[in-house]
């Protein structure tokens, strides 16, 4: 799916994918399988390392203040977070596109999204996991000819925010299926860039 071209590798495609599925986690199970998915595919970091923290509280060079507030904080905190790129303005339009996907996910989930995510959920579950990028793609092409009411989004954002609503909905219903359906995003979004 070249319709996201915009973001390049399949490192930042991965990075989207893997923001707009830790958004809003509901369930410790799946937050658990999506701190896992993130240091495998190497996109998080300690955040508490020593190497990020400075003992006077000044300021980073990644623009976060340091200071005792931080390890008050600190059990309220994940222990990782995503690693966006340095470059501050390519991880800013990153972020925002993954925000974009997720508010068009909101609309989507309003309007047909439960269905579907049962429909996906049904069918991958009954066959083998080289078989779910197909269903996936399928699922997501019946509910888009349906016609969701989004016409005046771009239709190619619509798709992406719609893909991964359904896996985030199957995923948090199930979560050891993540890492399998990740790549299957993956491979759906951007077939070379798959692992």
């Amino acid at each position: 799916m070249d319709d996201l071209g915009s973001l390049g590798s399949g490192e930042k495609a991965a990075l989207v994918i893997l923001a707009f599925l830790q958004a809003d986690c509901r369930t410790s199970a799946y937050g658990e399988e999506l701190l896992s998915l993130g240091k495998d595919f190497n996109l998080t970091r300690d955040v508490h390392s020593p190497g990020d923290l400075l003992e006077d509280g000044d300021l980073e060079t990644d623009g976060h203040v340091t200071s005792c507030i931080t390890a008050a904080l600190s059990d309220m905190q994940p222990s990782v977070e995503l690693q966006w790129p340095r470059n501050h303005a390519e991880a800013a339009d990153l972020q925002q596109i993954a925000e974009g996907l997720r508010e068009i996910a909101d609309q989507l989930e309003r309007r047909v999204v439960a269905e579907a995510t049962l429909n996906l959920s049904r069918n991958i579950s009954a066959s083998p996991s080289e078989e779910w990028k197909d269903h996936l793609a399928w699922e997501v092409d019946r509910v888009m000819k349906s016609g969701v009411g989004l016409e005046h989004l771009p239709q190619e954002r619509v798709i992406a925010a719609l893909t991964l609503t359904l896996v985030k909905g199957v995923c948090e219903q199930t979560p050891r299926l993540l890492r399998t359906l990740f790549n299957a995003v993956l491979q759906y979004f951007n077939p070379e860039t798959a692992r």
